[in-house]
């Protein structure tokens, strides 16, 4: 017998039935080292002050000007010309669905290195869009030119998304191969740059020279996770077009303010990355010297590295309250890899002398 709540399950899109929601892993009372998060707080007297500041905002009014304001106050702390245009999403995550709301036409593709953020793919199929993984190279995880540039000429993407660095391999890719790239593009390239903070380049000048390229921002790895706050820049032209899409009241009252106030103490901030940067560098070197570890080098506050057994090994660090991420089923190419957040010195000293014990 068919009941109501079969009749209505059956509305749902079969391939949205099919799919699996992104789970994210309890964190309770573990040392949290999977997801990339700047481990600092503010200071206490800083937060004191951002408690204040925001007992003071109005919760009454939908956000408005505060939000506009914010925008802009993002664009300059990026460093790009008044012209350039600039829209906020709740987080990263939200542009790339308006970005894939954008180019959703019957046929268009998204095409992207692969491994890569798996919400590229997950957004463009939620839209019915092709989507093209085009496999990095295996050796050293950079971008496959030919295979990439032979991908274009086939597919014709409407939209080409480019991690920089790139997420689970924390790689920065040639900035020639990228130019080159972008002006075999037909259509929009994506600058993601999630990791700026601890990259040693960005793509804004590529951004300049090259109008169909956007850059992709957050405010997560600045600190700020808990906020959601992410923002494309580019050219006003395009940038316009993703802005029509947005909703009207995606970034909070309280969201806003926080990071108006994140950003009048950039320089706090600014030395916990550099704080983070010197630790990847010792985190590094750590893992490399271990027996049976081979680490990639990273230009993010992560560092992906292979193991003999990634089942076993994130089974016995959880077991021992470290928490981390087995990336080796997203692709062949991370084969028994794992990903490795920076953290403090004290969490990463923890991290190693686990690790240490399980793989022995």
């Amino acid at each position: 017998m068919t009941t109501a709540l079969d009749q209505a399950l059956a509305q749902i899109r079969p391939d949205v039935r099919a799919a699996h929601a992104y789970v994210v892993q309890p964190s309770h009372g573990v040392l949290k080292m999977d997801a990339m998060e700047n481990p600092y707080r503010l200071p206490p007297a800083l937060q004191q002050a951002l408690g204040e500041r925001l007992a003071a905002v109005a919760l009454n009014r939908y956000p408005a000007e505060r939000t506009a304001l914010l925008a802009r106050a993002l664009a300059r702390h990026a460093g790009v010309d008044d012209e350039v245009g600039v829209t906020l999403g709740n987080g990263s995550d939200e542009l790339i669905g308006l970005l894939s709301i954008a180019v959703a036409r019957p046929g268009a593709a998204v095409l992207a290195p692969v491994p890569g953020f798996v919400m590229y793919e997950a957004f463009a199929k939620q839209q019915r869009l092709d989507f093209i993984g085009v496999p990095l190279r295996a050796d050293d995880f950079q971008l496959d030119e030919p295979a990439m540039l032979a991908a274009i000429a086939k597919h014709q993407p409407a939209l080409i998304y480019l991690a920089y660095p790139n997420n689970p391999t924390a790689t920065l890719w040639d900035a020639a191969v990228i130019e080159r790239i972008a002006q075999a593009a037909p259509g929009l390239v994506v600058m993601d740059e999630a990791y700026q903070p601890f990259a040693s380049q960005d793509s804004l000048a590529l951004m300049a020279r090259q109008k169909n390229v956007l850059v992709m921002r957050t405010m997560s790895k600045f600190g700020l996770a808990g906020v959601r706050i992410g923002y494309l820049l580019g050219a006003a032209e395009l940038v316009d077009q993703i802005e029509k899409l947005r909703p009207p009241y995606n970034i909070s009252v309280l969201n806003a303010e926080a990071a108006l106030f994140a950003l009048e103490h950039a320089d706090v901030y600014a030395a916990q990355a550099a704080e983070l940067r010197q630790q990847r560098e010792r985190l590094f070197a750590a893992l490399q010297a271990l027996p049976g570890v081979h680490a990639w080098p990273s230009q993010g506050n992560m560092i992906l590295a292979r193991v003999p057994d990634a089942a076993a090994t994130f089974a016995a660090l959880k077991a021992r309250g470290v928490l981390i991420k087995n990336v080796s089923a997203l692709h062949p190419l991370l084969a028994n890899c794992l990903r490795f957040t920076v953290g403090t010195p004290d969490e990463n000293t923890r991290l190693l002398a686990e690790l240490t014990s399980c793989l022995s």
